[in-house]
């Protein structure tokens, strides 16, 4: 609510127009908004602008030498009617998501809070054990190597000692193998950032909360994860739901670095090795951007869905 200066009388949003509103309030925050300049000028340089820029393209075939042809949403039409890779990566990418997705998240939050309750400076070490596999450069080579191709690798080795097998299987070189594999791994990695935000979410919570609920009638540790804990971490929870949802659409880099690109058969083909394809290989810039307008249009989608759902917790 501002003041008007002549009256120095509160204003209500209803006696004024959304846009004198707004400008009021800006000069009454003029130092705050100050302050934030700098991100608000970044955020739309690299994040607005790119995703405007991108969805104009998505209407063209521009190739980044010659000027933009204008297409209307052929590039769309081609996408969803006459390229059969694109339908594969887009089912792939939705069966890796929505497993890794709500897996990764739940998993992050219940380990979060299983080292909550552990005395401080163990739960130092055991926060650096978990989170370790998201940060190290040679997870990827420590899982190359327990799934070699060879019989030296760690689970051909096993298997064909045990009688299971009798020659190597070729693990990222069999479609069948490359999905489970690449989901595996990339769950291994998936306590990174939005895990960490979890535990500092715990640790802020005011202990004499727990005590008022018991008093009202909580009467077990569920009880207080759902009435209590949750709700109090809502922005905790809904930080790590988007980093969850762009970590899970977004996870093309598993994959290059145990199957290579392109997998074989496609087995583990995504919207963003389709993107990248055509974007940073055949510079096809107006069919790349029509494959970006689509994967930002299920990104957000989901986090609407998630917010929404988040907005139930507690209730």
């Amino acid at each position: 609510m501002s003041q008007t200066p002549e009256t120095n009388r509160p204003v209500k949003r209803s006696e004024v127009s959304k846009l004198r509103w707004t400008w009021q309030e800006m000069k009454n925050n003029k130092t705050a908004y100050f302050m934030l300049a700098p991100f608000f000028l970044l955020f739309i340089i690299f994040t607005i602008l790119p995703v405007l820029l991108s969805m104009i393209l998505s209407l063209t075939d521009f190739n980044m030498l010659e000027m933009p042809n204008w297409l209307g949403i052929s590039n769309f039409i081609r996408l969803f009617l006459n390229d059969d890779i694109f339908l594969l990566a887009c089912q792939n990418t939705l069966i890796f998501a929505a497993i890794t997705g709500p897996v990764s998240y739940l998993l992050s939050l219940l380990i979060a809070w299983f080292i909550n309750e552990l005395p401080p400076k163990l739960r130092s070490v055991v926060t650096l054990i978990f989170y370790a596999p998201s940060i190290s450069g040679q997870v990827y080579l420590i899982w190359k190597t327990l799934f070699s191709s060879d019989s030296y690798g760690w689970a051909n080795a096993t298997l064909m000692d045990l009688g299971i097998i009798s020659e190597p299987i070729l693990w990222f070189q069999n479609a069948d193998y490359v999905m489970p594999l690449c989901i595996v791994v990339a769950l291994w990695t998936s306590l990174g950032t939005a895990f960490l935000s979890f535990i500092a979410g715990f640790q802020t919570i005011d202990r004499s909360m727990y005590e008022a609920a018991a008093v009202d009638g909580i009467k077990n540790r569920w009880q207080e994860l759902w009435y209590i804990t949750l709700p109090t971490m809502r922005p905790q929870l809904m930080f790590g739901a988007v980093l969850a949802i762009t970590n899970s659409f977004g996870f093309g880099a598993v994959v290059d670095a145990l199957c290579g690109f392109p997998s074989v058969d496609y087995a583990a083909h995504t919207i963003m090795h389709h993107l990248n394809d055509y974007g940073g290989q055949r510079y096809e810039i107006g069919y790349a951007s029509a494959i970006a307008v689509v994967l930002f249009v299920i990104m957000y989608s989901c986090n609407v869905i998630i917010k929404k759902a988040l907005s139930k917790v507690g209730e």
